[in-house]
């Protein structure tokens, strides 16, 4: 952190607030107990069980740490069982205010941009009241000509362009297992080709999966709000995004740009794993039938792959395995005949 270090029992001022308020309020202190007593006591919070933390990325204090810090640094006083992650906190409100009504999140969003210092924070939410007050809802070439510029003319609406270029990335999925045909052994080439057949005659009937990108399909097939919002579903040994990256492609061209960077990644690796794994499931099948349904969801369903921003997006290897016990059809057991 910035500023010298200060002597002991030299007087500091820090600016001090708490989770469930909007009102900080400066505080002189030597020590982080006298903080804690007078911020403690101004918030009538239990003294010995608050915690101090940067208000930035909630960072826990200590008393070494707190004499590093500068003056007006923000702080946050946390009480039993209350958590902050910094801007990460604050945006995780901000977008689940979204839902209810979008009004107040514009207005929340201007409140924490012109009260808060934090760089990470200010570029988020900047980014965040410019697609609000963007043409999002706006389909037609008419109606958002802007958006549209470098299209081909044959794309009239929005959701249609963002369904084709979902479209795009799920073909070339398709495209690459069917030419890792060439390199599979020559005496199980062709039923290589088959299953590779059967695999993009499925995906032809799904109309390669766009839905995903597109926001007027229902609900269950989309991965965007209705209003166009996509949030990134974190890295592939993640559950979630800690970083809560979120963007809407449909407002605006730079968006819709900026999009196209962000990863639809394949938790069980295509090329590394997915892909290997089905040229030997064809090379040691001896008869048994290819289980290409099982292959199907791993290439081009969300079964196996996540939706990324390019920062969550690890390009170490994930050293994930497909199920062994998937890779063929289970034969059923013949029914015994009763006499």
């Amino acid at each position: 952190m910035g500023g010298k270090v200060s002597a002991q029992g030299q007087m500091k001022i820090f600016k001090v607030r708490t989770v469930s308020g909007d009102n900080k309020y400066g505080v002189a202190c030597r020590d982080l107990r006298e903080l804690r007593d007078k911020g403690c006591k101004k918030f009538q919070l239990p003294p010995n069980s608050t915690r101090v933390c940067l208000y930035e990325d909630g960072t826990e204090i200590s008393n070494k740490y707190l004499r590093n810090l500068p003056d007006n640094t923000d702080l946050i006083l946390l009480a039993p069982g209350e958590t902050w992650h910094g801007f990460v906190t604050d945006i995780d409100r901000l977008l689940k205010a979204f839902y209810k009504r979008q009004v107040d999140v514009t207005e929340a969003a201007r409140r924490l941009l012109s009260d808060e210092q934090a760089p990470k924070r200010r570029k988020i939410l900047v980014d965040f009241i410019s697609n609000l007050n963007e043409n999002i809802l706006a389909e037609s070439r008419e109606e958002d000509e802007p958006w549209f510029e470098g299209i081909e003319s044959r794309h009239k609406n929005k959701s249609s362009y963002m369904r084709y270029s979902c479209e795009s990335r799920i073909r070339s999925y398709m495209k690459e297992v069917q030419g890792s045909g060439t390199t599979v052994d020559p005496a199980v080439r062709d039923e290589y080709k088959k299953v590779a057949d059967t695999l993009c005659n499925a995906l032809k009937a799904v109309k390669y999966n766009g839905c995903y990108f597109d926001r007027t399909e229902v609900k269950a097939n989309r991965l965007c709000t209705v209003e166009g919002w996509f949030s990134c579903q974190g890295p592939f040994d993640s559950s979630d995004c800690t970083s809560k990256h979120s963007i809407n492609p449909y407002s605006n061209r730079e968006s819709r740009i900026v999009f196209s960077t962000w990863n639809l990644d394949h938790r069980i690796e295509k090329k590394r794993t997915i892909v290997p794994c089905l040229a030997e499931a064809v090379k040691g099948s001896n008869g048994r039938q290819v289980n290409w349904q099982y292959f199907f969801n791993l290439l081009f369903t969300m079964e196996n792959l996540k939706l990324v921003h390019i920062a969550c997006h690890k390009k170490t290897s994930h050293n994930l395995k497909c199920d062994d016990s998937m890779i063929y059809v289970k034969r059923k057991s013949p029914k015994k005949i009763r006499k």
